[in-house]
């Protein structure tokens, strides 16, 4: 009886042990160094000065798992400032590391930052891009691909391969031609064409007939929607920026600036080589970028015209838009289902109606939402914010509904509780397609609709399987309702995605904050922070 005792302790021992490793083990790190350079290529067939990482254009694929902690050394050899931000990526209680300029300094040319954030309780398809001077303008961009935990199943069978597509539109002016422009008070002037990972044309996807493929597609462009659609095949949309949806079927998909879709397509069709085609979408000059689905016993090239688009008109694209809807059986990054968090049933604190504008001050076109046209300062707000440094933003200076007073220039941060639950409605005044994007977070896209949005227009809103994503669109002259819960203190940045509104003040910034400091609520200054502005000489 005595061994036997000394052996079942001895065994309980080693189990409780083993838990407790088990227990405090950190998640896998991932280390990479990326070094940011000036190259020469030629996407439109003119050589031009573009932005390479690690020599590459487009940029390389962040690969991770949900919950991996993520260090990227970046080594910026550019001759101007420079930022990447991670596009989706919702830092949890580390808006620190968001990669903006109202979180972030620039890292100075012939200098380097290092990134250290974590992929936590996230799946899906992202990218990142520079957030500086219209750098994203000249390349710098790339995919970010987080994928489930092996405990984590996906609500459809594992593809037989993966296949990314980054498209938006190109010019062939640099990025400082472009800044100059807008610095000046011109508005970004039409596209020169669009291209699909890096080129407009010739691109070949290569996969055997009878399997199923993952196509990850992005609008990683500056001003346009496009349309996308391969040849005789059907597109099953299975996850939306993070959200696993229901699984319809399309024959083209309307993709807007910021935002990424990833869709399954079965190769079922006599092996050929078929046209995969992206047109820019409600544009008087229609550009198209094509590439090639290849089925690797093909013996015929791509022949014959390209497929037709769908209606060009606003009304199609908004009805597809509302198909989207969220599998609520389905897991994310966490075993639960999605659709156990029931955001229908939540009261909200409160409603912010933001209104754009393109008002012209002193002379020079700007961009405005609620009447502020954004104006960055040389100090991180979020820095300001941390050490209570004076004149660098102004709290709440910005109207929670649309004026008709004078638009101003400033620098406002709307002040926010941390776990309060809003309603944001964006309100599209101009007679032009408007993507809106919000860092740190997912919302619920719960309405589109058309003219001035009223209170009466709740009672349309979908409050049961609304897709749940980071970047949505608003049609012109129309609205679009989102509900967010607020549950990630920090300071985030709620931007149009089209880059020269944004640079031009389409922006403003929002600090989620509770007075109870923690660490389960939020991270303390990193230690390597870079400081600039008022903030220089100061101590982490």
């Amino acid at each position: 009886m005595g061994r036997t005792m000394t052996l079942f302790l001895c065994l309980f021992c080693t189990a409780v042990a083993l838990l407790a490793t088990a227990a405090v083990a950190e998640d896998p790190y991932r280390y990479f160094t990326w070094t940011v350079t000036y190259g020469t290529a030629s996407p439109l067939g003119v050589p031009q000065q573009v932005i390479l990482i690690n020599g590459q254009f487009p940029g390389p694929s962040l690969d991770c798992i949900t919950n991996d902690n993520i260090i990227i050394n970046v080594i910026n050899q550019l001759d101007e400032p420079f930022l990447l931000t991670w596009n989706g990526i919702k830092q949890r209680k580390n808006s620190w590391q968001d990669g903006v300029l109202g979180t972030n300094c620039p890292i100075p040319p012939k200098a380097n930052y290092t990134y250290k954030f974590q992929s936590k309780d996230q799946i899906g398809t992202f990218t990142y891009f520079p957030s500086t001077a219209m750098h994203r303008a000249s390349g710098g961009f790339g995919p970010l691909y987080v994928r489930q935990r092996s405990v984590i199943s996906v609500p459809y069978d594992i593809p037989d391969g993966e296949m990314s597509l980054l498209i938006g539109d190109w010019y062939k002016a640099g990025h400082k031609s472009l800044r100059q422009g807008l610095d000046s008070g011109k508005p970004l002037s039409f596209p020169d064409g669009l291209l699909i990972n890096g080129i407009p044309q010739s691109y070949f996807f290569t996969g055997d007939k009878g399997k199923t493929y993952l196509f990850r597609i992005s609008n990683v462009g500056l001003s346009l929607s496009f349309n996308f659609r391969i040849e005789g095949h059907k597109m099953k949309v299975v996850e939306i920026e993070g959200s696993h949806t229901i699984q319809n079927t399309y024959e083209s998909l309307d993709v807007h600036v910021g935002q990424s879709i990833a869709v399954l397509v079965t190769l079922d069709q006599p092996p050929k080589d078929y046209h995969i085609v992206a047109t820019s979408r409600f544009t008087r000059t229609v550009l198209t970028a094509t590439a090639v689905l290849h089925y690797s016993n093909s013996k015929s090239p791509v022949s014959g015209p390209i497929p037709a688009p769908p209606a060009d008109n606003y009304h199609w694209s908004m009805l597809q838009a509302r198909t989207f809807r969220w599998n609520l059986t389905a897991n994310a990054a966490r075993p639960n289902p999605q659709g156990s968090y029931k955001y229908g049933n939540i009261t909200r604190s409160r409603s912010l109606n933001f209104a754009s504008s393109a008002p012209v001050i002193n002379g020079k076109l700007r961009y405005a939402v609620n009447g502020v046209s954004f104006v960055v300062p040389d100090t991180p707000l979020k820095l300001a914010d941390n050490f209570n440094i004076p004149g660098v933003f102004s709290w709440d200076s910005i109207p929670i509904a649309p004026t008709n007073g004078p638009i101003v220039l400033g620098t406002p941060v709307l002040r926010t509780n941390l776990h309060e639950f809003i309603e944001i409605i964006f309100q599209n005044t101009e007679n032009t397609m408007q993507s809106w994007h919000l860092d740190g977070y997912s919302f619920w896209v719960v309405g589109y609709g058309n003219g001035q949005w009223l209170e009466q227009n709740r009672n349309s809103y979908n409050l049961v399987d609304a897709v749940s994503r980071h970047t949505v669109q608003v049609y012109p002259n129309g609205w679009t309702a989102i509900l967010v819960s607020l549950d990630n203190q920090g300071m985030w940045n709620l931007r149009s995605a089209m880059w020269g509104r944004q640079y031009l003040g389409q922006q403003l910034y929002i600090r989620v904050w509770t007075q109870e400091k923690s660490y389960s609520n939020e991270y303390d200054i990193p230690p390597n922070a870079l400081l600039c502005g008022k903030a220089s000489g100061l101590h982490p």
